[in-house]
């Protein structure tokens, strides 16, 4: 097993402890983990940044509309049987796609499914698939992100298509011991992904073209947001924010940073900040301390809106860490917080998330007020 699949693997399981030990972490209503209004982004080329990106204080909080499903074909006719190997290195054929279940711990799948133009064959959903067009599907995740089998085998469907980040993995071997084809797609979430992930459930589907032309359009117009992104934010990388990422679940004492190869330093050096944990060698996923905190000085922090709740704001995770007093971001109370289920999904929101960040980071007054705080 190579280096970067071993640490792959131990960041999805890594994931599937932290989601599936917190319990109900996304409410799964109107499409958002958090209560708080749309947060409506302009474009990143069309705001005005700060003089200075140092200059605001307080909290950001983001939480995208509901996405605009674009299918790239309607209602196409898939090619089957279908034969894959899913990432597992297991064989698969599918010979139905009239009954799918698309489920991952951040609703990527399902809307992939819906932009392929498959969505009206999905019979469930996970409890972070919450957008209109699916919102009438059953839940088939209970506690936050548990799989419940009696509600998936009730549904009777003729495919599941999963990853790792969702458990326990008894399920997903109790539907295939059922008869079920059960493909198995990658759980790494990252730029450098966006096309082969695309293609694995189109590949499963029957719908291989159609997979080709949607990762086409999500790698495109990710490019397109980058570009404009380094337009705003400064070339010299002394200029640009220094960033972490905290997962934080105060109510089950669960507090991460993640870091080299957990999919937010990809995330944070897109949006145009500059990622710390490469600097102070911090690797994966792992229990923050103040140490790390202290050495990494961070101008701002990225969170999951959820996990800053369960602290009580950002006045609770000073509380909490008091060396965050001693940094930059906590000097300033300087947070963005993003919903859970969009932060880290990439897939076909992944120039959506790119532009509300880069915003948030450098033209934070350009976003609703109630939202900037």
């Amino acid at each position: 097993m190579s280096p970067r699949t071993s640490l792959r693997t131990a960041l999805a399981a890594a994931l599937l402890l932290l989601a599936t030990a917190c319990g109900p972490v996304l409410d799964g209503a109107g499409g958002h983990g958090s209560d708080g209004p749309d947060t409506d982004v302009p474009p990143i080329g069309d705001v005005t940044p700060l003089a200075d990106p140092r200059a605001w204080k307080g909290e950001v909080d983001i939480n995208l509309p509901e996405p605009d499903i674009r299918p790239v074909e309607e209602d196409p006719t898939p090619a089957l049987p279908a034969t894959v190997t899913d990432v597992q290195g297991t064989k698969v054929t599918v010979t139905d796609v009239d009954r799918i279940l698309a489920l991952d711990i951040y609703g990527t799948l399902s809307q992939t499914v819906f932009e392929l133009g498959l969505g009206d064959n999905i019979v469930g959903r996970d409890v972070s698939s919450a957008y209109d067009e699916i919102e009438d599907r059953p839940l088939v995740t209970q506690n936050g992100h548990e799989l419940n089998a009696e509600a998936i085998l009730e549904l009777d469907p003729t495919i599941l298509i999963t990853d790792t980040s969702l458990g326990p993995w008894d399920v997903v071997l109790q539907v295939r011991d059922a008869g079920i084809p059960v493909v198995v797609v990658d759980s790494e979430r990252n730029l450098d992904n966006l096309a082969p992930l695309t293609q694995e459930v189109a590949n499963a589907l029957g719908v291989p073209e159609q997979g080709k032309a949607l990762g086409q359009r999500i790698v495109k117009e990710a490019a397109a947001v980058r570009a404009e992104i380094a337009k705003v934010a400064p070339a010299d990388v002394t200029g640009k924010l220094r960033m972490i990422f905290l997962y934080v679940r105060g109510q089950a004492n669960v507090y991460y940073m993640f870091g080299r190869g957990s999919g937010a330093d990809a995330l944070i050096t897109a949006a145009g900040g500059y990622d710390v944990s490469s600097e102070i060698g911090w690797d994966g996923m792992k229990p923050v301390n103040d140490e790390g905190l202290i050495k990494a000085q961070p101008d701002a922090i990225l969170m999951m809106n959820k996990g800053l709740e369960s602290v009580g704001g950002i006045d609770g995770l000073l509380d909490q860490f008091p060396a965050l007093a001693q940094t930059p971001a906590g000097e300033n109370k300087r947070v963005i917080a993003m919903d859970d289920a969009q932060v880290l999904s990439y897939g076909p929101r992944t120039a959506d998330v790119l532009n509300a960040l880069a915003v948030a980071l450098y033209a934070p007054d350009s976003l609703p007020k109630q939202d900037a705080r």
